[in-house]
């Protein structure tokens, strides 16, 4: 039998695990949009159905002999001749999953997605109440299980690195604690500069803006992006979010706040960006590793990069102010260098989705050392709001008056997702080190994207970003469009003279 149809067998087997993949990503953006809540139970119930079945695929017996015929699940060597560069980067890709899913029993997955389908509702519930203790006995749950799953998935040195591992595979937890470490240094003097300065003025950003009226700004936003609207959809949850099932189906929500208009812009953006990335992922190859997201850190280089590194620019709004001038007629009394200081006003906050640039990270930091130490058992659930708090106080000065503006702000662990939070910083160097290489090649992009030009950024970030699907990880795809391996050096140099501007220092 020959190697190429050896791999269309194999192909097609994760054509259908993928394909179901896709229809559990559709029953979660369901229920995070239109599925009314009295559904929970039964839904949880099908996303468990669903998560096992497709567990067993990945980890089944046909799977797993379709893949030995190309390659040694022992060595990783390819058994086939004649494979291609991209066929070997999609086996060497299957046999790290495979491993990785054959490790988990099925019952340890369905048991999983179903405690994590209802805490996600109890998670929504207590953060509206206020009320950690009602979320607290499902956390607890989760963080057993977590710690359960990174015993099972195994690990060298900390068992959060098996967690994150899921997430980010060329990173480790000690890889990250010394990148941060780096990072809080120079956030924090800048910061600190930034306080010492007469602060922005923003008030005007938070006057009353009514659901309507900002939705039609999230459309008008989100149509004159370099996005196939053909392909995507906007709407509303309680926590923004981007989910696709194909390169030619994303789907993207927002959130409303009636006293920030502005958070619902750059919402827009920052999912838009994920999209767009799913969206430029190769439909010929779909069914494969190389038609898939590298990982979570890469993922949110591509928000970020839409959201902050265009969004927040100057030239940005030099194209996409008068438009919302238009929507929002107060806005015509405010002049354009006065707004676009304002959106990048720098003050900490207790919200992370709500962060300036300068301390968004901090918010990622204080996450990623909670998760430690909750995984680790240091640190027990109802110890937790307090040990936040302290955190909170200690890297933004800042003290969170209840706990939904606290411990329960963020979705991510009633789904079970410790070792995510770390990608959210990663995110930002990624999109930090691209953009180095995009400005050097495009000296002229601040002039084109004043006046309205963002497909040019969209092909650019396909050629060298997208298009490459998991051909390379994080680390060596970073190294190849940069010629650097990830630091943080890049986005401290963006951020500072970004800010020695917008405050005079």
């Amino acid at each position: 039998m020959r190697s190429s149809k050896q791999f269309e067998e194999l192909r097609e087997l994760s054509s259908e695990i993928q394909y179901y993949n896709a229809i559990l990503s559709l029953l979660h953006w369901d229920q995070e949009t239109h599925m009314p809540p009295g559904a929970i139970a039964s839904r949880s119930h099908q996303i468990a159905q669903l998560s096992a079945m497709i567990h067993e695929k990945k980890s089944g017996s046909k799977f797993k002999a379709a893949l030995e015929k190309l390659i040694s699940l022992s060595t990783g060597q390819p058994k086939a001749k004649g494979l291609s560069l991209t066929e070997r980067a999609s086996l060497r890709e299957w046999r790290k999953e495979y491993i990785r899913a054959t490790k988990l029993p099925v019952s340890f997955v369905k048991t999983f997605s179903q405690v994590t389908s209802e805490a996600t509702q109890i998670w929504a519930t207590a953060k509206k109440q206020n009320n950690f203790k009602l979320f607290a006995p499902f956390l607890e749950k989760i963080v057993e299980l977590s710690r359960e799953k990174a015993k099972i998935l195994g690990f060298e040195d900390h068992p959060y690195d098996a967690l994150l591992e899921g997430y980010e595979p060329c990173m480790t937890t000690h890889k990250v604690s010394v990148i941060f470490k780096g990072l809080q240094k120079e956030l924090t003097r800048l910061l600190q500069k930034i306080k010492a300065k007469k602060q922005v003025e923003d008030g005007f950003l938070h006057e009353k803006v009514g659901d309507k009226t900002q939705m039609e700004i999230g459309h008008d936003f989100l149509a004159k992006l370099p996005i196939d609207m053909a392909y995507t959809r906007l709407d509303l949850s309680a926590h923004p979010f981007s989910i696709a099932m194909h390169p030619q189906d994303s789907r993207i929500t927002t959130r409303i706040i009636p006293h920030s208009f502005i958070s619902n812009i750059f919402s827009v953006l920052h999912e838009a960006g994920h999209a767009m990335y799913e969206m430029g992922l190769p439909v010929e190859t779909w069914g494969t590793p190389l038609s898939e997201a590298i990982s979570l850190s890469i993922h949110e280089s591509q928000s970020r990069w839409w959201e902050t590194l265009i969004g927040r620019s100057l030239p940005f709004w030099k194209s996409r102010y008068p438009a919302l001038q238009k929507m929002l007629p107060a806005l015509k009394k405010v002049p354009l260098e006065r707004f676009h200081r304002a959106i990048n006003k720098v003050s900490p906050s207790l919200i992370r989705v709500e962060a300036d640039e300068v301390t968004y990270c901090l918010h990622v930091i204080v996450r990623f050392e909670i998760e430690q130490a909750l995984i680790s058992g240091s640190l027990q659930v109802n110890d937790l709001p307090a040990a936040w708090n302290a955190k909170m106080k200690e890297y933004l000065g800042v003290v969170p008056p209840t706990d939904t503006e606290g411990v329960l702000q963020d979705v991510h662990w009633s789904l079970g997702d410790f070792g995510y939070f770390p990608t959210y910083a990663l995110g930002n160097l990624f999109a930090a080190q691209f953009f180095t290489a995009f400005a050097k090649k495009y000296t002229d992009w601040e002039q084109r994207v004043a006046a309205g030009d963002f497909l040019f950024i969209r092909e650019w970030l396909r050629e060298k970003i997208h298009r490459c699907g998991r051909m390379y990880n994080a680390e060596e795809l970073v190294k190849k469009v940069t010629g650097k391996h990830l630091n943080e050096r890049a986005y401290c140099s963006y951020l500072k003279k970004k800010y020695a501007k917008i405050y005079n220092f």
